[in-house]
């Protein structure tokens, strides 16, 4: 089997080798007490978690766009009665190494579920993050030399489901990267109101295209955090999404390329805004039942290459 060289520099150069979650086999619906965001804790209290039916023709409707686009798509092995579909989280390349995750208890199934695709990959481009080091791919953007990192730094971290990326993560990431800027970028935390609660930093901001990027301001605890990302990008070349489009996840796309991205049909306004003010071409698919569980689109995709064009 050929080997895969691990290769991401940013979020948008072209999307040649990811691997796509799975749909099926996600067992009984969770209670209440077995939810690990808000998203899925308000689906599951109004009895509107989605069925696996949905779920399987929603993400075959990306399998088939990243297939017509020639992106290499690797799949997880099954574990039955098992939600595998946001990949994501469970490890993430940074330059030529993919670091394999330190996933909360209720989703540590996914990370030997990934084991014959870690085979692939020469062990000289594989670490693993220590203990104490607690993050998720949903968390790390790259934009070349700069290292976004969404995270929750106050003492109350370990009350939060949600709060996944701590100050460990952030020391160990610049430890690591002395030649990168790693910009930490705190998120607001609520177990159980989605409105309320940012899970990863890919639902409150993302880059797209070049020099461009999707960000939910609302979503982050402090202004300066939002300063901080104006300043990188510059005002204008940002994309402010609402309230409500934050909800419903517009900031969670995924990039094919610099001019072409996956993209929810209900994002209409972004949508437009992407093909008409930016040039970007959009592929559009449905994916509201899957933002029910608390992800869209980037979390459902782990890039293992990327290329520049």
């Amino acid at each position: 089997m050929k080997q895969i060289i691990p290769s991401v520099h940013n979020e948008t150069d072209r999307l040649e080798v990811v691997v796509l979650g799975l749909p099926h086999s996600l067992g009984p619906d969770p209670t209440l007490d077995q939810t690990y965001d808000a998203k899925s804790y308000e689906a599951v209290s109004r009895g509107v978690y989605p069925q696996e039916q949905d779920v399987i023709h929603e993400m075959n409707a990306v399998l088939s766009v990243l297939e017509r686009n020639g992106v290499e798509v690797l799949r997880p092995d099954l574990v039955e009665d098992y939600n595998q579909i946001f990949a994501r989280d469970v490890a993430f390349v940074i330059d030529d190494t993919l670091f394999v995750s330190n996933l909360i208890p209720d989703r540590e199934k996914e990370t030997g579920a990934i084991g014959h695709i870690l085979e692939r990959i020469p062990s000289a481009h594989i670490e693993s993050l220590p203990e104490r080091v607690h993050t998720e791919g949903g968390d790390i953007l790259l934009y070349d030399d700069i290292l976004f990192v969404g995270c929750y730094l106050r003492p109350d971290y370990s009350t939060y489901k949600t709060a996944r990326t701590n100050q460990y993560a952030i020391d160990y990431l610049r430890e690591r990267f002395p030649t990168k800027q790693v910009v930490p970028l705190e998120l607001r935390k609520h177990d159980h109101d989605p409105r309320l609660s940012v899970l990863h930093l890919d639902c409150a901001f993302q880059p797209v295209g070049k020099g461009r990027a999707l960000i939910f301001r609302e979503g982050f605890l402090e202004p300066k955090y939002v300063g901080v990302v104006e300043e990188i990008f510059g005002k204008d070349n940002l994309f402010a999404v609402t309230g409500e489009e934050a909800y419903m996840m517009n900031t969670n796309l995924v990039s094919l390329s610099p001019s072409r991205v996956i993209s929810d049909q209900a994002f209409t306004r972004l949508n437009q805004h992407l093909e008409q003010n930016w040039g970007i071409a959009v592929e559009a698919v449905p994916y509201q039942e899957i933002a029910k569980m608390g992800g869209l689109l980037r979390c459902s995709t782990m890039p293992l290459v990327r290329k520049p064009i």
